[in-house]
């Protein structure tokens, strides 16, 4: 999985619900990352960096640090620094923007600086400053930090307490959201939130807390539900929103109801405590490999509850289908009225809609009772390419779609939302899940299994915030495909509510998929294209958990650096190195480096050692420890012309520097998976590379004794050494099956940032 960012900035939509603004000195020993890691866990939805004393660098490393523990599941802002925020964004840091104060930078050089597609906040204390935002340009800054609400001690010179009156009479005359901050407790959001609170800004009451996660559910739970609702509006209309073009043959694109543009809470129980209550409005199919049956299966099958109101019967087996019964739309409403009324429904999964009639009716009911996950499988074009829907019920989806949170294609029905042809490559269509995004104004999920090749690619598409995440895998051979986008869908409904964010339910809900797609053909349903074995993991496993194995892991996580071997075997440098045309100099320059390298890896090693949860464990990374400064520096020495060279360069060059900051500052945080996920590719890579190079796979005998490298390269192919990779693997992919979906997807973060290193690492000699 990769973060790219889009070229084509797109106006970020912000979720102000819960903002945690940062302070160093309530946060105490344990840090503020450490306080941000769990309280994001437990519901922030932005995070603001504020910290008056530190230097520019010192506030670099802390956004860097909170970015990576943050991994896109709130919105990160730093307060004042608006050199810092572009500095940030220069390196690629994710940080979305900045907060400014009334005697800060101007906000107008803020927007100038950071571009359209950042978030600039502003604090306002007055109707005066209000006032000042309405004269601004339009989308200059996003939202205003109105307070304090309370008398407050982490801002000592705060104007006097608005109290909740004062704040809705500010509220009601803003041209931005609100977020109410200064003083605020659990029992004030109620009254906040009727006063027209955006969101709800919050500092010692979570920073001094003594659980951040539990503090900030909290808050959460103050506001009625899973999540507080980022986009209420203010008293006052918001400004028209920007014009946009439209697929000529879907309508025009319904008014997105605010409520919807976020999960948003409805129901008086969190279901983070309980089982997601998922209900799926698709058409049924008699053999169970699709449309209701494989939702309701894939929604049991990843932890929730799982509720059908069916939009039409079919006559169908695994070869095709024969015929459809469309039911009176007034049955459809009645059912979905007899749901709704009973049930707190968490989230909804849409299939297959006959026609027009039908579509109206479910986006009606949709819209009426606005459910906070609403996730959208377009069933608009049959497997032989033919249109499923006639162009009324093509202009009835366009009404539909603003109505979703997420929406999930495969790459016809993509064309089709985009107006335009067949993607060929996976750039367009990427480029065109962008345009359905911004036209849409919700997410897309684009599907690359249709393109062919050995890769099975998905990305996550946001042009609200800019942002695409992609999702890579072998592709499976197999038959059994049949209902892999119903199960798909209804699987990330389920997860999102469980997960709390969208990138981690896809990941788990592509997951879970991938083993039940790898199981399908032994059910041994039918003679076509067979259905996935929704409850494999169940099966094999005896249990409950969808957790994938060590094995799978293991398979995952190393077909998911292909580029960067092929990067890696395609460089000059281990060309030469393979076939001894390497020219001593740079070899030397490369071991002078390396050696710097390993005098800190060393000390990772010992830290990974020190917060093992095992003596094996321990054992084993401290032993790693002692041959990385023992054995390896000897060779160096031997090589670099004795032991005072040993050291090469006074300092380590950039490309060093950054990869041993990266593995130096996993360490810091503490998190053990994380840190030896991020320890793994220096044993993996090296393993692989040494064992290929002594096969001759390079098209040279590397370890032929006339080679000038042999004894350096022989390192690599040490038997004793490759075993050690086998326990590394073993003991990381092990932590990775037995830690949480969230926890997970960090440790493979840091293993992917590990193994970009190493390439750089080889490339810089």
């Amino acid at each position: 999985m990769r973060d790219r960012l889009s070229t084509d900035p797109v106006r970020r939509r912000a979720d102000l619900s819960l903002y945690l603004v940062t302070d160093a000195a309530l946060c105490g020993p344990r840090g503020v990352v450490a306080v941000v890691a769990e309280a994001v866990a437990g519901g922030v939805t932005a995070v603001q960096l504020r910290d008056k004393t530190a230097s520019d660098a010192e506030l670099l490393r802390q956004l860097e640090a909170l970015a990576d523990v943050i991994d896109g599941r709130a919105m990160l802002v730093v307060n004042d620094r608006l050199d810092v925020a572009v500095a940030a964004r220069a390196r690629g840091i994710r940080v979305d923007g900045v907060h400014l104060g009334q005697g800060d930078a101007a906000v107008a050089a803020a927007r100038e600086a950071l571009g359209p597609s950042a978030v600039v906040g502003l604090t306002a204390n007055t109707v005066a400053h209000l006032e000042a935002v309405e004269r601004m340009p339009r989308s200059t800054v996003d939202y205003v930090g109105v307070g304090v609400i309370r008398p407050t001690a982490t801002k000592a010179d705060h104007p006097p307490a608005l109290g909740i009156d004062g704040f809705a009479a500010l509220a009601a005359v803003s041209p931005v959201p609100c977020v109410a901050i200064g003083g605020v407790q659990v029992p004030d959001v109620p009254a906040l939130r009727a006063a027209g609170a955006a969101g709800i800004a919050v500092v010692s009451a979570i920073c001094a807390a003594a659980e951040p996660r539990e503090a900030a559910a909290e808050f959460v739970r103050a506001a009625g539900g899973t999540g507080l609702d980022a986009s209420a509006p203010s008293a006052r209309a918001a400004r028209p929103a920007e014009a946009s073009s439209r697929p000529a043959l879907l309508g025009e694109p319904a008014e997105r109801p605010a409520l919807l543009a976020e999960p948003a809470a409805r129901h008086a129980r969190p279901v983070a405590s309980g089982v997601p209550r998922v209900l799926s409005i698709a058409g049924s199919d008699p053999s169970g490999g699709a449309g209701i049956q494989a939702d309701l299966k894939s929604i049991a099958a990843v932890g929730g509850y799982g509720m059908a109101a069916i939009t039409a019967l079919t006559a169908q087996n695994t070869r095709g289908v024969r015929g459809v019964h469309v039911p009176p739309t007034a049955f459809l409403r009645d059912q979905l009225d007899a749901l709704s009324d009973d049930v707190d429904i968490d989230a909804v999964k849409v299939g297959m809609l006959a026609n027009a009639e039908v579509i109206d009716t479910a986006a009606a009911w949709v819209e009426a009772t606005r459910p906070p996950v609403v996730v959208l499988d377009p069933v608009m074009v049959a497997t032989s390419g033919d249109r499923l829907l006639d162009a009324e019920a093509e202009a009835a989806m366009g009404r539909l779609l603003p109505l979703a949170h997420l929406v999930t294609p495969n790459l016809d029905e993509l064309a089709v939302l985009a107006n335009t042809s067949r993607a060929n490559t996976w750039d367009d269509a990427i480029a065109q899940a962008e345009s359905v995004s911004a036209l849409f104004g919700l997410r897309v999920l684009v599907k690359g299994g249709h393109l062919g090749g050995s890769r099975a690619p998905d990305a996550l598409v946001d042009a609200s915030t800019a942002t695409i995440v992609e999702f890579d895998g072998e592709r499976i051979a197999t038959t059994a495909t049949h209902g892999t986008g119903c199960s798909l869908s209804s699987a990330v409904a389920t997860l999102r509510v469980s997960r709390g964010g969208w990138e981690p339910a896809i990941e788990e809900a592509r997951r879970w998929l991938r083993e039940s797609i790898r199981h399908g053909e032994g059910l041994e349903v039918g003679s076509g294209h067979g259905p996935v074995s929704h409850f494999a993991g169940l099966w094999s496993r005896g249990g409950t958990t969808t957790a994938p194995t060590p094995a799978e892991l293991e398979a995952e996580w190393w077909s998911s650096i292909d580029d960067v071997r092929a990067g890696i075997d395609q460089l000059p440098f281990i060309r030469g190195l393979a076939d001894g045309t390497l020219r001593t100099a740079p070899f030397l320059d490369y071991l002078a480096q390396d050696a710097l390298y390993l005098g800190d890896y060393a000390r990772v090693l010992a830290e990974a050692s020190r917060l093992a949860p095992d003596a094996a464990a321990q054992a084993f990374w401290a032993n790693s420890a002692h041959g990385a400064l023992v054995g390896e520096l000897e060779l160096h020495a031997s090589w670099l012309g004795g032991e005072a060279s040993v050291s090469g360069p006074a300092e380590p060059d950039a490309t060093t520097t950054a990869y041993l900051d990266h593995l130096l500052a996993t360490a810091a945080r503490g998190d053990y998976p994380v840190l030896v996920a991020a320890l793994l590719p220096c044993f993996w890579l090296y393993t692989d590379l040494g064992e290929r190079l002594a096969a001759g796979e390079f098209g040279a005998a590397a370890l032929a004794p006339e080679h000038p490298y042999a004894s350096w390269l022989a390192t690599y192919a040490d038997p004793a050494f490759a075993a050690a990779t086998r326990q590394a693997v073993a003991i990381v992919t092990d932590a990775a099956s037995r830690a949480r979906p969230e926890v997970r997807a960090r440790m493979h973060r840091a293993f992917r940032v590990s193994s970009a290193h190493e390439l750089a690492f080889f490339d810089r000699a």
